[in-house]
C-alpha cells in the first residue's frame, strides 16, 4: 500500500469560481491561489483526481461535453498540463439513484484500490456537505475549504465536531501539507 497522498478535489468552489450550471468555457474562472497549490501538490508528488457533481447533464441544462470543455479550460489556466490521475463528473442529479454522484464513495473507494492509495493519506477536498460526505463515507479525511459558497448549517456543525479540516482556500490546504511533508 502507497504512502503517497491522495487529494480527491471538487472542482466548482474550489479550483474555480461556481458558476451555476457552467457550460461556457469564457465563464471559467480560478479561485486566486489555485495554480499555486497545484504546483505546490505536484511538488509533493500527490495524486490528484477530480471528482465534480455536474446535475445540470442530466438536467438536460448542458452537456457531458459542456463539461468536458469548461473541464479542460481550467486545466489549461493552471498550467501545468496533465494534472489528474483520473476525473469523475458524476452526472446524476439528486433525484436520480446516486451512482458516483456526491456523496457516493464510490468513485474515491474504485481510485484508492487502482492506485494502491493508503487511506490514511487521502484527502477530500470541497466547499459543500456532500463533498466532506463523500469523504467521510469513504473513510478518508475530508477538508473543507471557505472559497465557495457560505457553509450550510451541516458542514458548521460537521467543522465544529472537528470531523473535517478547514482551510481558507485550496492554496492553504496545500501550504499545510507542504509545512507537514518538511517536518
Amino acid at each position: 500500500m502507497s504512502t503517497s497522498l491522495g487529494l480527491f478535489l471538487d472542482r466548482d468552489g474550489t479550483l474555480i469560481v461556481d458558476r451555476d450550471y457552467l457550460r461556457n468555457c469564457a465563464d471559467v474562472k480560478l479561485i486566486r491561489g489555485t495554480g499555486e497549490a497545484i504546483g505546490i501538490l505536484r511538488a509533493l508528488h500527490c495524486h490528484l483526481f477530480l471528482f465534480t457533481n455536474q446535475s445540470g447533464v442530466s438536467r438536460g441544462l448542458l452537456t457531458l461535453e459542456d463539461v468536458e470543455r469548461c473541464n479542460g479550460e481550467m486545466v489549461r489556466q493552471i498550467g501545468f498540463g496533465q494534472i489528474f490521475d483520473h476525473v469523475c463528473i458524476a452526472t446524476e442529479g439528486p433525484d436520480d439513484v446516486p451512482v458516483y454522484r456526491k456523496p457516493s464513495p464510490r468513485f474515491i473507494d474504485e481510485m484508492v484500490d487502482k492506485f494502491g492509495l493508503n487511506r490514511k493519506f487521502c484527502y477530500m477536498v470541497g466547499d459543500k456537505s456532500s463533498d466532506l460526505l463523500a469523504g467521510m463515507n469513504a473513510g478518508i479525511e475530508p477538508v473543507f475549504v471557505h472559497s465557495g459558497k457560505p457553509p450550510t448549517n451541516e458542514v458548521d456543525d460537521l467543522i465544529h465536531r472537528k470531523m473535517s479540516l478547514e482551510f481558507d482556500d485550496l492554496l492553504a490546504f496545500a501550504k499545510y501539507l507542504r509545512d507537514l511533508n518538511l517536518k
